[in-house]
C-alpha cells in the first residue's frame, strides 16, 4: 500500500502483448491562453478499466508492469469553494525521454526545467462522460499540475498529479494536458487512482507538442458515444482532416489527400523529369498523404524536393518511433559504407565496371578481400581496425548452405513457389500463351511457342493433356514489359526481353522450367523479337540457358519489387490508411483493430518517395526498367490491381493455383501441394479472418448497424472515391453492406499489411544478396549466330553471362538497398502481439477473442516448423534447400528471413 492505495493486481497469464503502440490522437485546436503563450491541449478520451461489478479490470504483468505504472493515491484535506463534497484522485503520469538530442534540443530542455519550476508546467485536467444540467457542456475538474517535471532523467519516467473532483462527477471520459514547455514531450499513459470504480487507464502513446490539441478514447461506435465527449469525437476528425491548403509543419497532425507529383526534380535538369502519377487515365496511382511543399521553379504541377527525407512531412504520430530510426539510420551509414568504394572505383574506372569470375562476388561477403580487390591495400589495416566488419555484406541464405544451388533449374523452379516473389506463377490453361495487348498498337503478339518446344519435356504426356492434368504452369512478364521494352533498351546498361515461363510440376512435387520465351518489340529485326530458349543439351547451351534464367529473374525482381511489394503493399494501402485517420475517431472499434496495422506505413512510404522510386534514385538505378520503373508500377495498377483479388483465396483462384472445395480446410485445394507461400498463408488468412469475424460481430449484432455507422461507410466509400480516385467507378469494389462484407475488407487490409507484406518483403536480401541468383537487371542480350556478340560468347561463355549480370556499383547499390528492406528493427510488433491491452480493457470477450487469435499465430508457427522439416516436402526440406520461414509469424532483430509484423514498416 503506498498512500492509502493498493498496487494494480496482475494474473498470472502470460501476456501477448509487447512494445509501444503509437496513439493516433485526434482533437486538434490552437488556443491562445495569453497574449504571448500558446499551449498545446492533448485530451485522451478513456479506454476503460473497470468492469460491470466495479472491480478493476486485470492485465498481464507484462501488458502493465510496476516499472510502467506506479499507482501512488494521496489524500488531502484541501478545502474546495464548491459546495459540493468533493474528493481527490491521483493521476500517475508516465513519460518516456529521448535519448538523442541535438544542441537546440538541450537548450530548450534547460529552459523548460526553469519554467516549469515558475508555473510554465504540464497541466491536467479531467472531462467526465456526464453533461453538467446547469452548463449543457461536460463536467470538468479543477485543472492539477504535474510535479517535479524538471527533474524527469531517466529514459521511463512516472510523474504524480492531484485532482479534486465533485462527487457527482462521474467516470472520467477524457483528460486534457496542457504541455506549456517548449519541447515535446512522448506521453505514454496516464492512470486514475481514487474512483470508486477502480484505476481508469489512458494509455497514450503520444506525443504531446507545445500547441494544438488531440484526444484518445473508448471504443464506441458513433451512435454509442456518450453525451459528454460527442463534441470532442466530432471536433477531433475535422481537425486531422485540415483544409487542403498550405505547407504541412512536422508538429502538424493533419491527413490529406495527393497525386505523387513529388517523385522528379525538374529544377535539376530535364532528366529528373517525371510524370505525375495519380489524377490522369494516362498514369492512374492510388494517392498519397499531402505534404503541400511549394512547386518547382520550372513546373508548377511538380512539388519540389527535400533534401533530407526527415524533412518530409508525415503526421507526427506516424513518424518512427526512436529504436525503429536508430535501425534505419544505422543501416543507411552501413550502405553508405559498402558503396563507398565501389563509387570511387567507378568514378577512376567507369569502363572497368565488370564481373569476370564468380569469385568476385565472394569479396562482398570478406572485407580483407573487398577492400583489397579495389587495389589499396595500404588502407586495408587502418579501415579493418575501426570498421568492425561494416565494409562487408552478409552471407545470404541461397549460398550458405549451396553456392551453387541457384545454378540448378529445380531451384529456379522453387524460387517461383517459395522464394521471394511466389505471387507470379499461374497455371497454364491455354497453349500457345495469349498476350492481353492491343495488337493494334504492339503488332502481331502471337507467342512464339510450339508444342515441339516442350513435348520432349512432358514425361510421355501431351501439351493438351499436360494442361488438362495441372502438370504445366507459368510465369508471364510479356504483357508487363514490351510497352516499355524500346524505352528501356535505349538506356544505358539496360537490355530486356519481355519474358514468359513455361515450368513443368514433377511426380516428386517440385517444378522444373521447359522453356522460355524471350520476346522484343515487333518493330526490331525479325531474327530477335522473338526467341524460345529450352534447357540445355551441351556446355555452350548450358550459358545460354542460364542467360535466359538470368533475364527472367531480371524481369521477376522488377514486377516483384514496382508492382507486388510497392504498389500492392505500400501504395495501395496508404489510402485505407489515410482515410482511417479522417474518418473513424480513435475511439471507433474498427480504428482500434487497424490500428497496429497502420503503424510506420505512412512514414517509410515517404522514405520511399524521397530516396527509393523518386527520380534517379535507388530503384531506377538498380532495376531494369530505369526511369520507365513508376509508369510500369502505374500501369500494373491501371490494369492488374483489383482489391476484391488482394484476399489471398481469390488470388490463388484468379491464377488457377487453387480450386474451390467445401471438404478442405480453407475451402480451398491447391493445385500444387508442395507450395509453401499459398500453404502457410491459407493458415495465417484463416486466423485473421476468424479474428475479425468474431471482433465485427461482437459490435455490430446486426446489418443494419454497418449501414447506420456513419464513420464506417465515410471510411470505405473516402478509401474508394478519393484515395482510389482514378479506378472508383470500377465495379468490382466489394459493398459494404453487412457484416461479412467488413470481415472480408478488413481481412483483406489486415493479411495484407501484415503477411503479404512479410511474404514479399523479409527475403529480399537472403535471396537477391547474391547477384547472379537474382539479378535485379542485365545488360546484354542473349546472343543468337549471326550476331556480332556470338563469337565472344562462345569463346568464353562464363565472361559473358558475368558481364551481362549488373555492374560492380550496380550490384553493391542493389545489395544494400534489399539489406535495408530485409531488416526488422528491434521494436517491431509481430503478428498476434498487441502492444496496449487496454485497448478492450472494458471487454473481456474481446480480449479473450484476442488471446485465441494470438495462440492460433503461435501454433500456425509450431505447424510451419514441422513443414519445414519433413523430408517429402521437396521444395522447403532437403540439401541446399531454404527452409520456408518468411510466413512464420516470429522474428528477432536483423536479416532473418521470416517474422510477420502487423504492418508495413519496411
Amino acid at each position: 500500500m503506498v498512500g492509502g492505495s493498493s498496487f494494480l493486481q496482475f494474473p498470472s497469464k502470460p501476456s501477448l502483448f509487447q512494445h509501444n503502440n503509437p496513439m493516433l490522437l485526434l482533437h486538434q485546436n490552437n488556443r491562445t491562453t495569453s497574449s504571448t503563450t500558446r499551449t498545446r491541449q492533448v485530451v485522451m478520451m478513456r479506454l476503460g478499466s473497470t468492469n460491470k461489478k466495479g472491480a478493476t479490470t486485470r492485465f498481464p504483468v507484462e501488458a502493465i508492469s510496476e516499472d510502467l505504472i506506479k499507482p501512488y493515491v494521496y489524500y488531502s484535506s484541501a478545502s474546495s469553494d464548491s459546495n459540493k463534497p468533493q474528493f481527490k484522485v491521483t493521476a500517475v503520469v508516465t513519460v518516456r525521454n529521448n535519448t538523442t538530442h541535438d544542441f537546440k534540443d538541450c537548450i530548450a530542455k534547460h529552459i523548460d526545467a526553469i519554467t516549469d519550476k515558475i508555473g510554465r508546467n504540464v497541466v491536467l485536467q479531467l472531462i467526465s462522460t456526464q453533461i453538467d444540467p446547469k452548463t449543457k457542456a461536460p463536467k470538468k475538474s479543477k485543472e492539477a499540475v504535474v510535479r517535479d517535471w524538471s527533474n524527469a532523467k531517466a529514459e521511463r519516467v512516472n510523474f504524480t498529479a492531484e485532482f479534486m473532483v465533485d462527487s457527482d462527477f462521474g467516470e472520467p471520459g477524457a483528460i486534457t494536458v496542457k504541455n506549456k514547455h517548449q519541447t515535446e514531450f512522448y506521453l505514454e499513459s496516464i492512470a486514475i487512482q481514487g474512483f470508486a470504480s477502480g484505476t481508469v487507464h489512458f494509455p497514450c502513446n503520444s506525443w504531446v507538442q507545445s500547441t494544438n490539441t488531440k484526444d484518445h478514447q473508448h471504443a464506441y461506435l458513433p451512435g454509442d458515444t456518450p453525451s459528454g465527449i460527442r463534441e470532442l469525437r466530432e471536433k477531433e476528425l475535422k481537425n486531422l482532416r485540415g483544409d487542403g491548403k498550405g505547407v504541412r509543419k512536422l508538429s502538424d497532425r493533419i491527413y490529406d489527400f495527393d497525386t505523387y507529383n513529388d517523385l522528379g526534380n525538374p529544377d535539376k535538369g530535364y532528366e529528373l523529369v517525371r510524370p505525375t502519377l495519380g489524377g490522369s487515365q494516362k498514369y492512374p496511382y492510388p494517392r498519397r498523404c499531402r505534404t503541400g511543399r511549394v512547386p518547382t521553379t520550372r513546373d508548377i504541377e511538380a512539388e519540389s524536393v527535400v533534401d533530407n527525407p526527415r524533412l518530409v512531412y508525415v503526421p507526427r504520430d506516424e513518424q518512427f518511433e526512436e529504436a525503429k530510426m536508430k535501425t534505419f539510420i544505422f543501416k543507411r551509414i552501413e550502405a553508405l559504407l559498402r558503396i563507398f568504394i565501389p563509387g570511387i572505383k567507378a568514378a577512376i574506372s567507369p569502363s572497368n565496371q565488370d564481373f569476370n569470375h564468380f569469385s568476385e562476388f565472394d569479396d562482398f561477403y570478406s572485407e580483407e578481400r573487398f577492400l583489397k580487390k579495389f587495389q589499396l591495400p595500404q588502407l586495408v589495416t587502418k579501415i579493418q581496425e575501426c570498421s568492425q566488419g561494416l565494409f562487408k555484406f552478409d552471407t545470404p541464405k541461397i549460398i550458405a548452405k549451396d553456392k551453387f544451388a541457384w545454378m540448378r533449374d529445380e531451384e529456379f523452379g522453387r524460387q517461383a513457389i517459395a522464394g521471394v516473389n511466389p505471387v507470379n506463377i499461374e497455371r497454364l490453361q491455354v497453349f500457345p500463351p495469349v498476350s492481353k495487348l492491343d495488337p493494334q498498337a504492339y503488332g502481331p503478339l502471337h507467342s512464339a511457342l510450339k508444342e515441339e518446344h516442350i513435348l520432349g519435356q512432358l514425361n510421355g504426356m501431351t501439351v493438351q493433356q499436360a494442361i488438362v492434368e495441372n502438370k504445366l504452369f507459368m510465369i508471364d512478364y510479356h504483357d508487363v514489359y514490351l510497352p516499355f521494352l524500346d524505352e528501356i533498351n535505349a538506356l544505358d546498361d539496360r537490355n530486356s526481353y519481355a519474358t514468359r515461363t513455361i515450368l513443368l510440376l514433377t511426380p516428386s512435387g517440385t517444378l522444373k522450367p521447359v522453356a522460355i520465351e524471350l520476346s522484343l518489340p515487333p518493330g526490331g529485326p525479325s531474327s530477335r523479337s522473338k526467341q524460345v530458349v529450352t534447357p540445355p543439351v551441351d556446355a555452350t547451351t548450358n550459358w545460354m540457358w542460364q542467360l535466359a534464367k538470368a533475364h527472367v529473374c531480371a524481369n521477376d525482381a522488377g514486377v516483384h519489387q514496382l508492382v507486388n511489394h510497392w504498389l500492392r503493399t505500400h501504395a495501395c494501402m496508404e489510402p485505407f490508411i489515410l482515410s482511417a485517420h479522417r474518418q473513424l475517431s480513435a475511439m471507433h472499434p474498427i480504428f482500434k483493430l487497424l490500428d497496429p496495422h497502420m503503424r510506420y506505413n505512412l512514414d517509410i512510404n515517404a522514405i520511399a518517395r524521397q530516396r527509393l522510386i523518386n527520380a534517379g534514385g535507388i530503384i531506377e538505378s538498380s532495376f531494369t526498367p530505369g526511369r520507365y520503373c513508376m509508369e510500369i508500377s502505374s500501369a500494373a495498377y491501371k490494369n492488374f490491381w483489383r482489391f476484391d483479388m488482394e484476399a489471398l483465396p481469390a488470388d490463388l483462384i484468379r491464377r488457377g493455383m487453387a480450386i474451390p472445395d467445401s471438404t478442405q480446410p480453407n475451402g480451398l485445394k491447391l493445385v500444387i501441394e508442395d507450395y509453401p507461400y499459398a500453404k502457410d498463408g491459407l493458415l495465417i488468412w484463416s486466423a485473421i479472418e476468424n479474428w475479425v469475424r468474431t471482433y465485427v460481430n461482437h459490435y455490430y449484432h446486426h446489418p443494419s448497424m454497418i449501414c447506420n455507422d456513419k464513420e464506417l461507410q465515410a471510411w470505405y466509400s473516402e478509401s474508394i472515391n478519393v484515395g482510389h480516385a482514378d479506378i472508383r467507378h470500377k465495379s468490382w469494389w466489394p459493398t459494404l453492406n453487412n457484416n461479412e462484407d467488413l470481415v472480408q475488407i478488413l481481412t483483406t487490409l489486415i493479411w495484407t499489411s501484415s503477411a503479404q507484406h512479410a511474404a514479399l518483403n523479409f527475403g529480399q536480401y537472403p535471396y537477391g544478396g547474391y547477384v547472379p541468383n537474382r539479378p535485379p537487371l542485365m545488360r546484354r542480350l542473349v546472343p543468337q549466330e549471326g550476331d556480332p556478340e556470338y563469337a565472344n560468347f562462345i569463346a568464353d561463355p562464363q565472361k559473358y553471362f558475368l558481364n551481362a549480370l549488373p555492374s560492380l556499383l550496380q550490384a553493391a547499390k542493389y545489395m544494400t538497398v534489399v539489406d535495408i528492406l530485409s531488416t526488422h528493427s528491434p521494436d517491431e510488433e509481430y503478428l498476434g502481439e498487441r502492444p496496449q491491452p487496454s485497448i478492450w480493457s472494458g471487454d473481456a470477450q474481446i480480449i479473450e477473442a484476442f488471446y485465441q487469435f494470438s495462440a492460433e499465430i503461435r501454433r500456425i508457427e509450431r505447424e510451419i516448423e514441422k513443414r519445414n522439416r519433413d523430408a517429402t516436402l521437396k521444395n522447403r526440406c532437403g540439401a541446399g534447400v531454404i527452409p520456408y520461414e518468411l510466413l512464420a509469424p516470429s522474428s528477432g532483430p536483423g536479416v532473418t528471413c521470416r517474422g510477420i509484423p502487423n504492418s508495413v514498416s519496411t
